[in-house]
């Protein structure tokens, strides 16, 4: 399974400073992911959209390409040099797209187009973020038709009844689940292990596959079958991504010492047992997870899978509430609602818009596909598109960031060719399912560019030609100034607040205190309190304050303020005498607008629907004045 997501993707764990404890919690979030793969993985490849023989040939060629394809992609490529792609220890698609963005500052061409790939990688993940769930969940309940056929009338429904659950108690937090997070994977992990050499043991020469000659051996002889089978072999590693995003949660070391002890160890034992047996007998191929495990194990086994499903399920839609967090703060998505679960962890967040739409949609997905097979294609076809996303952004920053010129065409050329097979191996998938997360990505990527555009169109229809000091030199003595201070938000660092401009305009007064305030969001996954504040007196009782944020922050104006080192500006932070000013703009359409019709129409229903600036910078209710106007846009 995948997550590829950006920084946080998963509910932050109980901190502890233990090196075994983050080990620990790295098994349950991190590995959640790719540590249920197998319920599926071996089986797509033989039985799935393109079914191949079961003979040693061809068992011996996969398992041989799916020991390879989790070196080569986890070991080398994420472990190895992917983690070294940090932004002071955080790690994700956003982080390594602020890397690239920084590295191709000034070469507008390339930063438009560094630009688009990122977007284009965020709508995917929003199409893993529904697949995940799907496919993961709809996997381990499969295996009641295993335990008994009466059952199979049953499985859809048991799906979606656990992922409503699944989807309804997010708003209560991730907390107390989180902490069984990690014991519950390691009973998972040791039940794969276990699982797996209970059947080398029936076939032990099957260990010879680890050896690169069968996998090789297979392609030659058939080139086409085995570049068919990457489609589904690919399926071992979705969710490697997960290993970078969650890197600043857990640290480089605690994650990679938790997969090559535990993780990789149990995977290919369960791979290559599952080979063994279906060397033994071909007719398991139905299901080779759980009819490796002995017969009065089958419901305990539903039960565990169950539960590592729900973690792995959990990890993405906890993922898709902080990449969503993350893409507010920089601007990608219009602002939404954000509800902090607790009041420790700052990665514990649940976004109600997202978390409802999820849930639309993988219901959709389960009763759509109807089983884990004809959800494998889609699957695919999202996370392998995703890959390469994001490998050609690790490419710039390894030749521009970190100057391995040499190295980056070296390592280059191996990641994009292993990349492209499996994309292309996926994309013969598109007629069978592949087509949704396309679909999908189309759709959240016209959302994100109408924003985009929008939000430019709208700044440069605000923008005044006035500037501070034609402001200053323009206010009369004969102005009331009435007792306290008044904030007014602006998105500029050097302009005239329109709601200044509106209520000098309209109530013909000014405070005694004035400060312009912008929140201005960087690059930076946090920014430390020193680094929060900027502030300058402009003179006339006006002062100007930025404050910082980084885009996994939670944006707090009061908190910051109350905290805010404003001594020599003489500013006292008193709640009952601030008011805070801020603009609210209607958008009518202008005759002649600069986005075309339905762009226009779209970006409208966008702008109404955005959370206020009140709720999302935390403001009082009770101290804030809006104050509109109509736009023409």
């Amino acid at each position: 399974m995948s997550s590829t997501q950006t920084a946080a993707t998963a509910p932050a764990p109980v901190r502890r400073t233990g090196f075994a404890a983050l080990s620990l919690g790295a098994l349950g979030v991190v590995y959640g992911d790719i540590g249920t793969s197998p319920l599926y993985a071996l089986k797509e490849t033989f039985a799935g959209t393109h079914p191949m023989p079961i003979d040693k040939l061809h068992v011996f060629g996969v398992l041989s390409l799916v020991f390879w394809a989790l070196v080569l992609v986890v070991c080398v490529k994420y472990l190895g040099i992917v983690m070294r792609a940090d932004n002071k220890g955080e790690g994700g698609t956003l982080v390594l797209l602020a890397l690239v963005e920084r590295a191709v500052a000034g070469r507008k061409t390339l930063l438009a187009t560094i630009a688009v790939l990122g977007s284009i990688g965020a709508a995917l993940f929003y199409g893993d973020s529904m697949l995940t769930p799907a496919i993961s969940v709809l996997s381990a309940v499969e295996g009641l038709q295993v335990a008994s056929p009466r059952f199979a009338d049953f499985v859809v429904p048991f799906t979606v009844a656990i992922v409503i659950a699944l989807f309804a108690i997010q708003r209560r937090g991730t907390g107390l689940v989180g902490g069984m997070f990690g014991p519950i994977m390691i009973l998972w992990f040791a039940a794969l292990a276990a699982l797996g050499i209970r059947n080398i043991a029936r076939e032990p020469f099957v260990l010879a596959a680890l050896s690169p000659h069968y996998a090789f051996t297979f392609a030659l002889d058939h080139g086409v079958a085995a570049f068919l089978a990457l489609g589904s072999v690919f399926l071992v590693v979705t969710g490697a991504e997960t290993l970078y995003a969650d890197m600043g949660h857990f640290g480089r070391w605690p994650i990679r010492v938790a997969w090559y002890t535990v993780a990789m160890p149990a995977l290919v034992l369960n791979y290559f047992g599952q080979g063994a047996m279906l060397l033994v007998d071909p007719g398991t191929i139905d299901n080779p997870f759980y009819r490796m495990a002995p017969g009065w194990a089958t419901m305990p086994m539903v039960v565990l899978a169950t539960a590592a499903t729900i973690i792995a399920s959990q990890a993405t839609i906890s993922g898709a509430f902080s990449m969503t967090q993350q893409a507010i703060h920089l601007g990608f998505v219009p602002r939404m609602r954000i509800v902090h679960t607790s009041g420790s962890e700052r990665g514990q967040i649940y976004i109600p818009f997202v978390n409802w739409a999820l849930l639309v949609f993988v219901v959709l997905l389960v009763l759509g596909f109807q089983s884990s097979t004809a959800l494998a294609a889609a699957y695919g076809v999202a996370l392998s598109t995703l890959m390469v996303l994001s490998t050609a952004q690790l490419l710039v920053v390894m030749a521009l960031v970190w100057r391995w010129r040499r190295l980056a065409w070296a390592f280059g050329a191996l990641f994009v060719i292993i990349d492209l097979a499996f994309f292309l191996a996926n994309a013969t998938k598109i007629p069978d399912g592949g087509w949704f997360p396309l679909v999908v990505a189309i759709a959240v990527f016209g959302l994100l560019g109408t924003w985009k555009r929008g939000r430019a169109a709208l700044a440069e229809k605000l923008r005044r030609e006035m500037t501070m000091d034609e402001f200053m030199a323009s206010l009369s003595d004969k102005i009331a100034h009435v007792p306290g201070t008044a904030i007014f938000l602006t998105g500029s660092v050097d302009g005239v607040p329109p709601a200044l401009l509106h209520n000098l305009k309209h109530n013909k007064v000014l405070h005694e205190r004035n400060i312009l305030l912008t929140v201005e969001v960087i690059d930076e996954p946090t920014i430390a309190p020193e680094r929060r504040f900027e502030a300058r007196d402009l003179g006339h009782g006006f002062q100007r304050i930025v404050l910082r944020y980084g885009f996994m922050d939670t944006i707090d104006v009061p908190k910051a303020l109350a905290n805010a080192p404003l001594d020599e500006l003489g500013f006292v932070y008193e709640p009952m005498s601030i008011s805070y000013f801020l603009s609210r703009e209607t958008l009518v359409p202008a005759e002649r607008s600069h986005l075309p019709y339905w762009r226009q129409r779209l970006f409208f229903w966008m702008h109404r629907s955005a959370t206020g600036t009140l709720e999302f910078f935390q403001l009082p209710k009770n101290r804030v004045v809006e104050l509109g106007a109509q736009v023409e846009l």
